[in-house]
């Protein structure tokens, strides 16, 4: 296995690096290296900037629209990004909803939702966790019952991330109870400007309402909205999790703020310190290692061959590192870190008077990363997956 790039990687990797440079907002980018909330109009300012380039779909096959990139190519293209300061494409559009679409959708369905997905005009939202479904989607219980040529939809959503924002909303709804509880589950697309669709934000820890409720009463969905077949819905679920679980390690993040880590340790002069210095070099090589891993599997797909399905390995590897550097960064900042006073930073203060400008949103951002663990399937339940998969 050579993990080495080639030379034509490499030079890939270098126009990447260049066109980004030139075409990444610098406000934007210095939003994303201080960790500054960034805004609606941020996010699909940049995913715009992709959508014209051809890029927002940077994993797509260009049968669909995409590049038609390797694997490799799409790992240099994440890294040069995250490297460069870009926002996370927020993934439930192209890089969720579109897989599935483009994989069990209707030629119909593929050329009414695609395009605006691809260019970034269109804002999708998830709508799969329930106020008693998290991890075990299995158990979910808003309804849709056909009647005629639509259906009727009544339940409720909750932990939409980004719900405020959203234009249309995938959603896994009941369809059956008879049989085993995965098989009468079906997947619909929904418009949320839908009569009946209610959305209600949930203020977080952090100040911000990133997070969401979502009520369906009465919601009539066409019928040719429905994904693939009724009841099968389980099985598009369950490929729509493996892109979403390896997206959440981002191990290309987590590069850029083990970075920020050491440049907040060196300004709080905390690097002096062997002990915290002893930290960051263990969270370093935590790092390296779930490169090590995702290139692993970057090598097996260039090569050809069946690696095994490291998803949920991934997903919790990348989780933890999360919430590391987002402690270790609090650490180091002491009390310039605890401060929350989001009025006050959305107005422009970052705390320049008194010189700790870079400890301004530590807070907000130790306080967000506490759902990594959970969010995507709990840590508890990739570990049962992991166990079975290796154990049987």
């Amino acid at each position: 296995m050579d993990l080495a790039f080639t030379p034509e990687e490499q030079k890939f990797r270098e126009e990447i690096r260049g066109w980004v440079h030139e075409n990444l907002p610098a406000d934007i980018s210095q939003k994303v290296h201080n960790a500054i909330h960034l805004t609606r109009e941020d996010m699909q300012r940049w995913g715009k900037i992709l959508g014209k380039k051809g890029w927002l779909g940077h994993a797509w096959p260009k049968a669909f629209g995409g590049p038609g990139w390797t694997a490799i190519e799409k790992h240099l293209f994440e890294e040069e990004c995250a490297l460069a300061g870009a926002p996370r494409v927020v993934p439930f559009g192209p890089v969720m909803v579109a897989p599935v679409i483009m994989a069990f959708g209707n030629a119909e369905q593929q050329q009414r939702f695609l395009p605006g997905i691809a260019s970034g005009d269109v804002w999708w939202s998830q709508g799969y966790s329930e106020p008693g479904s998290g991890s075990d989607l299995a158990s979910v219980k808003t309804k849709a019952e056909r009647v005629g040529d639509k259906y009727i939809v009544n339940g409720q959503k909750t932990w939409t991330t980004l719900g405020q924002y959203g234009e249309w909303i995938f959603c896994l709804v009941r369809t059956s109870n008879e049989g085993k509880p995965q098989t009468g589950i079906s997947f619909l697309l929904i418009d949320m400007k839908s009569p009946g669709v209610t959305v209600r934000p949930i203020v977080l820890l952090d100040g911000t309402a990133e997070v969401n409720e979502v009520f369906f009463d009465n919601v009539e969905v066409p019928a040719n909205n429905l994904i693939g077949e009724e009841n099968k819905g389980w099985n598009y679920a369950k490929y729509l999790l493996a892109h979403e679980r390896t997206n959440i390690a981002d191990v290309n993040r987590a590069k850029r703020e083990l970075e920020r880590l050491k440049r907040i340790a060196k300004a709080e002069g905390v690097l002096d310190d062997s002990r915290f210095r002893d930290e960051i070099a263990k969270l370093e090589v935590d790092v390296i290692a779930l490169e090590m891993m995702v290139l692993r599997v970057l090598a097996g797909e260039k090569a050809g061959k069946q690696t095994m399905d490291i998803a949920s390995l991934l997903k919790i590897r990348g989780s933890e590192i999360q919430q590391r550097y987002s402690e270790l960064m609090m650490l180091a900042a002491g009390p310039f870190a605890l401060p929350l006073i989001r009025e006050a930073m959305e107005a422009g203060w970052q705390g320049d008077s008194v010189g700790h400008a870079h400890c301004a949103p530590l807070a907000s951002t130790y306080f967000n990363m506490r759902k990594t663990t959970i969010y995507g399937g709990s840590n508890e339940v990739q570990r049962n997956i992991v166990s079975q998969f290796v154990l049987g």
